[in-house]
């Protein structure tokens, strides 16, 4: 596949697609990402995405009932899977994939190499997004640069928080969110870029000292961040694409979403 972001010279990016979770919410025991809206399982139409925009190396993290998240991108070509064994929180989930991201590091070089980290249940994902935000990491050099959303309802989600001069400074979550930081329309999409090297650098630091025991992959901005690291967020991505799927309702509604889109808004 050629890949249009990449100039000559450029590490050609990898993505990590965190399919594990359970989805409890669906009231089903299949992964949520292997539901189907508009003929595709969800997680089919994050990596066509991806690899819509030229990111042709994924991993997809697989965890609960692995073998049918499997199974639903039998076949996809450069796609390989990590196994989370236990879910433990989205920084786990991506710590998961850290060998193989290692590996790619040592047989084809360029420890800045990209890497595209996204949910596998974010199906209105499109192909520009992510080179947009692709060539503006390439472009700054930066350690992480996360794409957001600027939306008139951001109700539970998290907020990108911004100081004065409007530089990045952190990501709140909603339930921990003051009055005036809910009233910020800039929203995380879990939609990131990180230098490879710094990626793993962040991961072995985290911790899981907080209310839930779980390890954040939020929390990886905020260490390049403090480690003076060029770590800023990016409004790239559109408000259709903060649609997600928690619930069989959320279902129906990104699958009428996605039979609506026209090609042009697709790509």
């Amino acid at each position: 596949m050629s890949n249009p972001i990449a100039p000559s010279g450029t590490p050609l990016p990898l993505a990590v697609v965190l399919a594990a979770g359970k989805g409890t919410r669906m009231g089903s025991d299949l992964p949520k990402v292997v539901h189907e809206a508009a003929g595709k399982p969800l997680v089919r139409w994050v990596v066509d995405a991806l690899q819509a925009a030229g990111v042709a190396d994924v991993i997809v993290v697989v965890g609960h009932r692995a073998e049918l998240v499997e199974a639903a991108l039998a076949g996809v070509p450069g796609v390989t899977f990590a196994l989370q064994r236990e879910q433990r929180g989205t920084g786990d989930a991506v710590a998961a994939a850290a060998g193989q991201i290692e590996a790619r590091l040592d047989r084809e070089g360029g420890r800045r190499r990209p890497v595209v980290v996204v949910c596998g249940d974010s199906p209105m994902l499109r192909p520009r997004s992510v080179t947009g935000l692709l060539a503006d990491f390439t472009a700054r050099k930066a350690s992480c640069l996360l794409g957001t959303a600027i939306t008139a309802d951001p109700q539970g989600l998290g907020r990108i928080v911004r100081d004065a001069a409007g530089r990045f400074c952190g990501i709140v979550e909603h339930k921990d969110a003051t009055d005036q930081q809910r009233a910020i329309g800039e929203v995380n999409m879990s939609t990131y870029v990180f230098a490879a090297e710094d990626l793993l650098r962040a991961l072995s630091r985290l911790n899981n000292t907080n209310a839930s025991g779980e390890y954040y992959l939020t929390d990886c901005p905020g260490i390049l961040l403090a480690e003076g690291g060029e770590v800023d967020a990016v409004a790239c991505l559109d408000a259709s694409e903060t649609l997600s799927v928690n619930t069989p309702q959320q279902l129906a509604e990104v699958a009428e979403a996605l039979r609506k889109r026209s090609p042009a808004t697709a790509s």
